[in-house]
């Protein structure tokens, strides 16, 4: 019994970051799990950056309001639904990820928390567990599920590398070559061939 795990933002959706850094003008926000993989550190950055620009929960939920999947996600997750069960776990946050959630169908996201204070200020955030990813997989295998999983970031690799399959998907030239022997795709049509392989479907 296959279960297959993906990263939502840069394999299904754009980065939020990126594009919140985009509108708002400060690029450093751009910054995100590709270049920095200690995410505690990272998040407790950008918390400072927003706090130092007077930036809160609205502003960040308009840019995503605006956000579009990456072209051909939904399509490929609507194909991959139709065969196997697919879990999206990602490092965002629920209060960023739903309407993105939305626009893909309302496929299953085990993501994190934002605490929120009541002028809209975020003032921290609460993961669901330590090394999600990575503890998700691993629950999900004590229940009998074979996992493949993919995904572009350092906070991926964990659950790529815990997974009886697993794929790089639109990564860096940097991770690409500290990780030689994953398998790393550009494209929708090819990763779902990688999938239907490993699953021996037609």
């Amino acid at each position: 019994m296959y279960i297959t795990c993906l990263d939502m933002e840069g394999v299904l959706v754009p980065e939020i970051w990126i594009a919140f850094s985009e509108v708002s003008g400060i690029p450093e926000l751009r910054r995100t799990t590709r270049d920095e993989p200690d995410y505690d550190k990272l998040m407790k950055w950008r918390i400072g950056i927003l706090k130092e620009h007077g930036l809160g929960l609205k502003e960040i939920q308009d840019v995503i309001a605006k956000i579009e999947p990456l072209p051909g996600a939904k399509e490929f997750l609507d194909e991959l639904r139709s065969f196997t069960q697919v879990i999206i776990i990602s490092d965002t946050f629920t209060e960023f990820a739903m309407p993105l959630m939305k626009k893909l169908g309302y496929p299953t996201l085990f993501c994190n928390s934002l605490e929120v204070a009541e002028n809209g200020e975020i003032t921290g955030y609460k993961m669901r567990t330590a090394k999600s990813k990575l503890s998700t997989v691993k629950a999900l295998q004590t229940i009998g599920f074979e996992t493949i999983a993919s995904g572009d970031s350092y906070n991926d690799l964990d659950m790529i590398l815990a997974s009886k399959a697993g794929f790089l998907f639109r990564t860096t030239e940097k991770i690409r070559q500290d990780y030689p022997h994953l398998p790393a795709f550009e494209e929708f049509d090819d990763l779902m061939a990688a999938i239907k392989s490993e699953m021996g479907v037609n």
